[in-house]
Formats: structure tokens, C-alpha cells, sequence
């Protein structure tokens, strides 16, 4: 409201001066007559229209409400507003009936001309508004549900590869299947226990990651070692679920599995400047030895990241898949802190 105020103010101010340079009075006069009109009727319609308005983003009555309110504020506006400006210059109130039509009908139009435009544009601007935050809810929106979609993909994916496992382990090694089927039981109980969100704190997706890295252990035993390093400043920093599961996945399947001693995991998180940077990095076969997976190679976990990335962050993410330095593949994600935890 008070900034269609200060609009009123400085259009107000442009008519008198328009007025005043025509020679229709002194520029003193014009002003006062111009600015009283102007902010009475300012005054009468916008309250109004917060009082009246049955749309809480647009703030305008609807149907004849408004034309109505519209006409009360010119009617209001122009009659105290001319008995502002008269008692001002000096002559007797109401002094406008005296004058000559041409001159009668002119003020009139102007004062018509120049409400109506101002609600016009207010109304507007407000409906403008009111169509972007639509556009913007409609784009959260289907944000979520691409997320929630990504994440559909992805737990079937997980889970099918842990069953394929858990059903060889089964005839080769009962005891290790049966310990396998706990951890399984215990990571699904956490997964599903909670209510479904967009993000949660990377503390809570290294906990699940490392929940799924135990319930590994158990099928690939000495095979498979792992470390997981969080500073305590990231812990907070949201992401979205299922974020570096899929990579863990990947280089488990397509680098320490392949690999006869096996091998090991690191997954680190760190602070670049405004962006955090996870590394997950294997000792496995490597990008070149890696043999082709069933399901495409392991482009489906990769290509979910980064749709998952994508989605969330836009072009300001990056994920890099290279070969380690001492061996192996090193998985790198890149993407903008929040701007509290930047700063």
C-alpha cells in the first residue's frame, strides 16, 4: 500500500506540473489541487480494496465491487480534494461549479482519466503478481515431483540389485544371507519410517549411506572397507535424498566387485568457497576395466544424479566422473551452498 502511495505522489506531481506549465494556474496551486485529489482517492480505493477484496494475492474486489469502489474514490477524491485545494488559494469551498464548462469538464475528465489509469495499472501489477507466484508454485511443484519420481526410480533399483545378491548368498552362505536380510530389514524400517522430503541435512544422507555400506559389508565381507568423512560445519547443509547412493552403488558394482581383493570406499564432503564439493573416490578396477553392466553400464545411478542435480540446482551443479590418482574412479559433485551457510 505504500508504495502505490509514493506512485500516486509522483504522478500526482507530473499532473500539476503538466497543468501548471499549460498555463491552468500557478504551479503551487495545481500541485495542491493535483496532489489532494489524488491521494484522497488513493486513500479511498486502496483501503477499500483491502477491506473488499476476496482474492488475497490479486487484492481487488470483485465485479461490480470494484467498479463501485473505483467510483467512490473519484467521487471522494474530487469533491475534498478541490475543498482542499480551494481552502488553500483562498476561494469560497465548492468554487469549481463556478466555472466554465469547457474548463468544468476538463477537470473532470482529468481526474477521471488519471484514477482510472492508477487502478488500472495497480490492479495490474498486483494481478502480475499474483500470475508469477502461480508460475513459480506451479514450477515447485513439478519440481517435487520430478524428485519424487527420481527417488521412485531409485530405491527399486537398489533394492532389486540387494534381493539378486541376498538370493545368491542364500545357497552359497545361509548365515550371511540371514545377516544381510537384518541389515536390509533395518535400512528399509529407516527409509520408510520417515516422511518423505525434498531435502534433508547431509548428516542424515550419510547416515543412510552409511546404513546401505553395512548391509555391503555383509554380502562382500574383508572385500569392502569404507570411510566417511563430514565436517561438522556441512552437517546441516540440506540435499536431496538418495543423492550419493547411487555412486556409492557404482563404484561398488562396477569397481571393487570386479576386483579380487576388492577395495575401498571413501566419501568425503567439503567447503569450496560458496560451494560444497563430495568426492566419492574407490580403489577399484577403474573407468577403462570396468566391465558393461546388464542395465546399460552404470549410466542409470549416474544419469538419476545428475537429473537429481540438475533439477534441484540447474546449470549451477556439476558432477565430473574421473579416474583417481592412486586407482580406481573418483565421482565429484559440485553445487551452491545456501546462502546462510555461504556466508
Amino acid at each position: 500500500m505504500l508504495r502505490h502511495g509514493l506512485i500516486t505522489v509522483v504522478f500526482c506531481c507530473l499532473i500539476g506540473s503538466a497543468l501548471a506549465i499549460s498555463g491552468n494556474g500557478s504551479w503551487e496551486s495545481q500541485m495542491v489541487y493535483s496532489l489532494s485529489i489524488g491521494t484522497i482517492s488513493w486513500l479511498v480505493i486502496d483501503t477499500g480494496r483491502l477491506i473488499l477484496s476476496g482474492n488475497k494475492e490479486v487484492l481487488w474486489p470483485h465485479g461490480l465491487w470494484g467498479y463501485g469502489l473505483v467510483a467512490l474514490g473519484v467521487t471522494v477524491g474530487f469533491l475534498a480534494g478541490n475543498a482542499i485545494g480551494d481552502a488553500w488559494v483562498g476561494v469560497p469551498p465548492m468554487e469549481f461549479r463556478n466555472l466554465a464548462t469547457r474548463k468544468m469538464t476538463s477537470t473532470i475528465v482529468i481526474t477521471l482519466v488519471a484514477t482510472i489509469g492508477m487502478c488500472y495499472f495497480f490492479f495490474s501489477l498486483g494481478k502480475s503478481k499474483h500470475m508469477q507466484s502461480q508460475i513459480e508454485l506451479a514450477q515447485r511443484n513439478a519440481t517435487e515431483a520430478r524428485l519424487k519420481l527420481l527417488e521412485t526410480q531409485l530405491e527399486p533399483h537398489m533394492l532389486f540389485n540387494t534381493l539378486a545378491n541376498l538370493r545368491v548368498l542364500i545357497t552359497a552362505d545361509p548365515p550371511r544371507a540371514v545377516a544381510m536380510l537384518d541389515r536390509l530389514n533395518s535400512y528399509l524400517r529407516m527409509t520408510l519410517s520417515g516422511s518423505r522430503t525434498l531435502a534433508h541435512p547431509l548428516s542424515a544422507e550419510f547416515d543412510r549411506l552409511g546404513d546401505y555400506l553395512e548391509l555391503m559389508s555383509v554380502r562382500m565381507g574383508e572385500r569392502l572397507c569404507y570411510t566417511l568423512d563430514l565436517p561438522d560445519d556441512l552437517r546441516d547443509i540440506p540435499v536431496p535424498p538418495l543423492l550419493l547412493q547411487p555412486l556409492v552403488e557404482n563404484s561398488i558394482r562396477h569397481g571393487l566387485e570386479p576386483k579380487v581383493e576388492g577395495g575401498e570406499i571413501h566419501v568425503r564432503a567439503r567447503r569450496n568457497a560458496d560451494r560444497l564439493v563430495i568426492e566419492v573416490s574407490d580403489t577399484g578396477v577403474g573407468l577403462d576395466a570396468a566391465p558393461p553392466s546388464e542395465e546399460g553400464g552404470s549410466g542409470f545411478g549416474l544419469e538419476q544424479v545428475r537429473e537429481r542435480l540438475a533439477t534441484v540446482f540447474g546449470a549451477q551443479s556439476e558432477m565430473r566422473l574421473a579416474a583417481a590418482p592412486t586407482g580406481g574412479t573418483c565421482a565429484t559433485l559440485s553445487f551452491p551452498l545456501p546462502a546462510a551457510a555461504a556466508s
